[in-house]
């Protein structure tokens, strides 16, 4: 029972990171269709995911990760609902916000909970590999998941679609065994300065593309995003338990893996964003017909994530985590030919790339992350790579939109942004290519 409950909470909080997307087009059309806001419909969910990560592992040792999940999924089951009947587009975006930061809290409870469940290794592993599935499903669903329900009930429904899940969910809680609450220490000021500083670059970003990048509004949110970002340092430096150690990052491969992973999400987060709207919008496609237009790139994702670990036992991260990075850049300037009247069938094609690249790229890139550190740090790595995926993701919105929205047009815009992330990329696979190991020993 408490790994369906585990599987269960995961399932909804990956799934509120994709099944927005294709409901943005109709969210638009009630609220003034400013990419900006739609922007922030997305980012907020993002933004204070990637930033409470940092810290939620700790706050589910300190109250112990039973309590620590239902509290976060009581809050987010609360959420959806005011998400579902919010009135105005501030409120959809605070919701989104608070749904955020209780996703946060019960992602890494969700794993604590499958690891107690089990008492051999081998059980262990097959309950986190039903939980990995739980995500995997939510990230292909989504589309689809979104465009039905918004084709059939309204936008609204995609929020109102988790009140049943949760409740489920909290009723199952109830008869799992609790945890017992711990004594790990919460880094406040690390966290509140990691939160401002990338709500400050997200909100530069953003604000950039709609208003201009010397607006007062990008000039203070940058301003911002700077003393923040620098407080961060200062303080993590001086913190005797500090949410990020930097020393970590003196590992080649953290600082490696943790870049990677932010070009990955940025690239991939910012073309659903921008294709949907492409979809949509120029095509004249329905909310279903563009989610079910995003199938074929996440089945191919799904399927590729299989070989991707076998692919690792054998020759380690290093050859297919270059390979899967290396066709995820292809997939992007492949798409350079994409323009108002190209044919759809063309547009799936070259999806299929970004599909095959991206579900090669992650398994490995995280092997190479919880094998380059010590085993009792395994579990900060983990959540130092998984916000650095979801802050590449809520900045590849932020940056996607802004070129999008520019005044060159929306498919010029479009076109820079998968160039800009195609050379991220690039960048990227150079950099692990020359410098990271083709095996990491560290037994720790």
């Amino acid at each position: 029972m408490v790994v369906a409950v585990a599987c269960l909470g995961f399932f909804i909080t990956t799934l509120d990171t994709t099944v927005v997307n294709v409901a943005l087009p109709a969210i638009g059309r009630q609220w003034g269709n400013q990419v900006s806001g739609l922007q922030w419909v997305v980012d907020a969910y993002t933004l204070v995911f990637a930033a409470l990560l940092l810290s939620a592992g700790s706050v589910a040792d300190r109250i112990g990760a039973s309590k620590a999940f239902g509290w976060g999924l009581a809050m987010f089951t609360v959420m959806s609902a005011i998400c579902g009947f919010a009135p105005n587009l501030g409120t959809l975006i605070a919701a989104r916000a608070v749904q955020g930061a209780a996703a946060a809290v019960m992602l890494p409870a969700s794993l604590s909970l499958v690891r107690q469940a089990y008492g051999d290794p081998a059980g262990r592993a097959r309950g986190i590999a039903l939980w990995t599935a739980g995500g995997g499903v939510a990230v292909a669903a989504g589309p689809v998941v979104g465009g039905a329900l918004t084709d059939g009930l309204g936008w609204r429904w995609i929020f109102f679609i988790n009140l049943p899940v949760g409740i489920a969910a909290l009723a199952g809680l109830v008869k799992a065994p609790k945890s017992r609450p711990g004594t790990a220490s919460l880094d406040l000021g690390g966290q509140f300065t990691a939160v401002a500083a990338l709500a400050g670059l997200v909100f530069a970003v953003i604000n950039g593309g709609a208003h201009g990048w010397t607006a007062t509004g990008t000039l203070l949110a940058l301003l911002v995003f700077v003393v923040c970002a620098v407080s961060f340092v200062v303080i993590e430096s001086r913190q005797e338990r500090p949410a990020v150690p930097l020393s970590l990052f003196r590992h080649r491969a953290v600082a490696l893996c943790t870049c990677t992973g932010f070009a990955l999400n940025f690239s991939y987060y910012g073309f659903v964003f921008v294709l949907t709207l492409y979809f949509q919008q120029l095509r004249g496609a329905s909310p279903l017909s563009a989610g079910l237009m995003f199938v074929p790139m996440t089945a191919f994702t799904t399927v590729v994530n299989v070989t991707a670990g076998r692919l690792t036992n054998r020759f380690g991260p290093r050859l297919p985590l270059i390979i899967g990075v290396l066709i995820q850049a292809a997939g992007l300037l492949a798409l350079l030919v994409v323009g108002r009247h190209t044919a759809i069938a063309l547009v799936l094609v070259l999806l299929v790339p970004l599909g095959i690249g991206g579900g090669l790229a992650v398994p490995p890139l995280t092997t190479a992350m919880l094998e380059s550190v010590e085993h009792e740090r395994a579990g900060l790595a983990s959540g130092i790579l998984n916000s650095a995926r979801q802050i590449g993701g809520a900045i590849g919105v932020a940056v996607f939109g802004a070129l999008a929205a520019s005044g060159s047009g929306f498919i010029a815009g479009m076109h820079l942004s998968m160039l800009v992330s195609a050379v991220a990329l690039l960048l990227a696979v150079a950099a692990v290519a020359a410098l990271l190991p083709a095996r990491l020993h560290h037994s720790g």
